[in-house]
Formats: C-alpha cells, sequence, structure tokens
C-alpha cells in the first residue's frame, strides 16, 4: 500500500524486550558467558571484571572476546546462546501477538544477539513470521557493529529499506540504545519494568506500547 503508515518500520529489540527480563534469560546468559571465559583462559578471579569491561568497552563481551582473545564466533555461539533451554522458559505470548498484528507499520526485528539466538526467541513467542527481517549480530564479521553504534542503526534501515529516520519506530530495554536511536530521529520508546509512569517515550511493558503510540494502531 502507498499510504505512510505503512511505509513506517518498527523495530523491536528481542530479548527483555519482547518477553520480560524477569524470565531469567540474562543471568543465565552471563553465567555461560563467565565459564565460557574460564574455558579460554581468563583468569578465574578476573573473568566477571573482564567480561563486564568488554561488555563496556565493545557493546556485547563477545566483541571483546573475538578482538583480545581470538575466539572462535561458532563456537562461542554453541556454548553461550546455543546452549540456553530458551524453549523450556519462553512461552507463546499471545497478546503480544495480537499487539504486534494490530500496529500499522512494518515490523522488523532488530537486535544485538545473533541470528540462531533470535530466531529461537521469536519461534518459542509464537510471532516469528509476524516480521519482515532481522538485523543482528554476526560473530564471524569482523568489528561487526551493535547497538548502540550508528553503524548499527544504518545497517537496520538499508536492511529494511526504508531511508527516512522519521518513518523509524523502536522500542528497546535499553536507554542507550534508545538514546542513540532518538539522536538519529527515530521515535523510539524505552521498555523497562522500573518506568514508573507510561507515556510516549517509556513503557514498562512491550504489550503496554499501544497506550504509548496509539497512532499506531488500529
Amino acid at each position: 500500500m502507498g499510504s505512510i503508515q505503512f511505509e513506517r518500520v518498527f523495530f523491536f529489540d528481542i530479548d527483555n524486550c519482547l518477553y520480560a527480563p524477569d524470565l531469567g534469560i540474562s543471568p543465565l546468559m552471563k553465567q555461560r558467558i563467565y565459564a565460557y571465559g574460564r574455558e579460554i583462559g581468563l583468569d578465574e578471579n578476573e573473568v566477571v571484571k573482564t567480561c563486564g569491561q568488554y561488555y563496556r568497552d565493545y557493546g556485547l563481551s563477545v566483541r571483546g572476546l573475538i578482538k583480545h582473545h581470538k575466539i572462535d564466533p561458532a563456537g562461542f555461539n554453541e556454548k553461550v546462546d546455543g546452549s540456553i533451554p530458551l524453549e523450556d522458559i519462553i512461552k507463546p505470548d499471545p497478546q503480544l501477538r495480537t499487539m504486534l498484528e494490530s500496529i500499522q507499520t512494518r515490523r522488523w526485528a532488530f537486535t544485538n544477539a545473533g541470528i540462531d539466538h533470535a530466531r529461537r526467541v521469536l519461534r518459542c513467542l509464537q510471532v516469528e513470521e509476524l516480521f519482515e527481517g532481522i538485523t543482528f549480530c554476526n560473530y564471524e564479521e569482523p568489528d561487526f557493529p551493535c547497538k548502540p553504534e550508528r553503524e548499527s542503526y544504518d545497517r537496520a534501515m538499508a536492511e529494511a529499506g526504508v531511508s527516512d529516520p522519521q518513518l523509524c519506530f523502536f522500542a528497546d530495554d535499553s536507554a542507550k540504545n534508545v538514546d542513540a536511536a532518538r539522536r538519529l530521529g527515530w521515535t523510539a520508546v524505552l521498555v523497562s519494568p522500573q518506568i514508573n509512569q507510561i507515556n510516549d517515550r517509556e513503557i514498562q511493558t512491550i504489550h503496554q506500547l499501544p497506550e504509548a503510540l496509539p497512532q499506531l494502531f488500529r
């Protein structure tokens, strides 16, 4: 259709955004990252500090591990992302599906995770086919970009086929990622249980998105 509403693209983060953070997937991920760090020889007493520093410096711990320790990205993916029993933790979310189906934009997933993990989460939620595509972090790509780096947002726009930032909408659980999107001219909403009052910039759960941006929903 040629109407402006369907030229718009809504970019959805996945982890801790499409599902609640209290499912505990992030702690499981950290445990596996630390275990992997010990496996490749990081000091037992420094592994948490080192991986945390890599996360702060590079946006993802795996980027620091690749840069400084020359790890095998496929091995990391298998032992970290691929080892988490997502299917036992994340359940189908009919409310999420209904919300996504009612939004009057194109839908695109935009994640710092790898493609396999991203697809597994979307399948668990039973919403995978609702997204036109996924912009993800390719661990095999040298110096791959990730949010909140501008190159990551530029890539998402290019892959989704949208050039005007005013046509871009975004939801993410990271304030840094949301702020970066806003600086580029995107309309961005922070999703966090710590939010005290729902408004057009902040919501507690993704299910509240129609309350924040009612103009996008039928």
